[in-house]
């Protein structure tokens, strides 16, 4: 198949790339992930003329404009409207263009900051959102629902919280788990001791972006037993403190921890439901340890510049 990739170059497009090139999946099969200049996401017309020109049978929507807890909370508008433009630009040319595969990625972001763990499918529109990034869970909030209306093979992934190689490690860009590796690669260069926000009881589900590769791939051709929503995760969570003890172990810094409780931590918990994940007849393979080696190890080539 000819399928399209947006957000190529990010952490779970420049995964999906890979793990097709290097033959791992089911199938090969011919992967266009254009630049920004070759279709712009926030220009429906740009997109348009992107489909007119490529002979498309499946999308991967994988871009999103992201970032870590400060950046969200300072630029809710910004999250809010760039995603829901590049994700309606994306889904509704696709079905105008009659493409019948759409693999869209959403976030656990999505659901209500005090749904209980787990949390199935069916809590998303049930309750309020965490505050810190309500306006990007807003926009993957709508996404999901409209291909939900739109029906067929238009069906959405709702991964928990990523890293990998190609993730992003600049505080200012990244999630917790790469900022948590580039914090504790520095402090061990530096002597510095190594500051946690909040008190590390909260606990977070991280799953290697190989893992979440596999699974695209796995979607795409398994499509038609999708579910309509799925969420993508491990089944169980670690503390914040277990993440940090574990890159800890990696990197090789052991200097212990102060904590900084005046800072915002997001929902102290968000674990997954992966009933129908497991029932779809897929789990993960890569352990929190192998997983963070190398992504440390990418890391130590590429630094910031993520």
């Amino acid at each position: 198949m000819n399928v399209l990739l947006t957000g190529g170059r990010g952490l779970v497009g420049s995964n999906v790339r890979e793990y097709n090139y290097k033959g791992k999946g089911a199938k090969k099969h011919n992967i266009l992930f254009p630049t920004r200049d070759e279709m712009d996401l926030l220009d429906k017309e740009s997109v348009a003329r992107y489909f007119e020109n490529n002979d498309i049978d499946c999308v991967i929507h994988a871009a999103g404009a992201v970032g870590g807890i400060h950046t969200n909370m300072n630029n809710l508008a910004g999250f809010m409207h760039d995603n829901m433009v590049m994700g309606m630009n994306i889904i509704s040319t696709a079905h105008q263009y009659g493409v019948k595969k759409f693999i869209n990625l959403g976030t656990t972001c999505m659901y209500p900051k005090d749904a209980e763990s787990p949390i199935s499918e069916d809590k998303i529109f049930t309750g309020s959102l965490e505050s810190t990034n309500e306006g990007y869970a807003i926009a993957k909030s709508a996404l999901a629902k409209f291909c939900e209306y739109l029906g067929g093979n238009y069906k959405t992934i709702i991964p928990c919280n990523l890293y990998g190689k190609y993730d992003k490690f600049h505080p200012d860009h990244s999630h917790m788990l790469p900022a948590a590796i580039r914090k504790l690669h520095l402090a061990k260069e530096s002597g510095e001791k190594v500051v946690i926000w909040g008190d590390g009881t909260a606990r977070r589900e991280f799953m290697y972006a190989e893992d979440v590769a596999e699974f695209v791939w796995y979607c795409v051709e398994n499509i038609e037993d999708m579910p309509q929503n799925v969420n993508l995760g491990l089944g169980y969570d670690y503390t914040i403190q277990e993440l940090y003890e574990a890159a800890a172990k990696v990197v090789g810094y052991d200097a212990g921890f102060d904590y900084d409780t005046t800072k915002p931590v997001g929902v102290m918990r968000k674990q997954s439901d992966i009933t129908r994940l497991r029932d779809f007849g897929w789990e993960h393979k890569i352990s929190l340890e192998d997983g963070i080696r190398e992504t440390y190890e990418f890391f130590k080539v590429a630094g910031d510049e993520r």
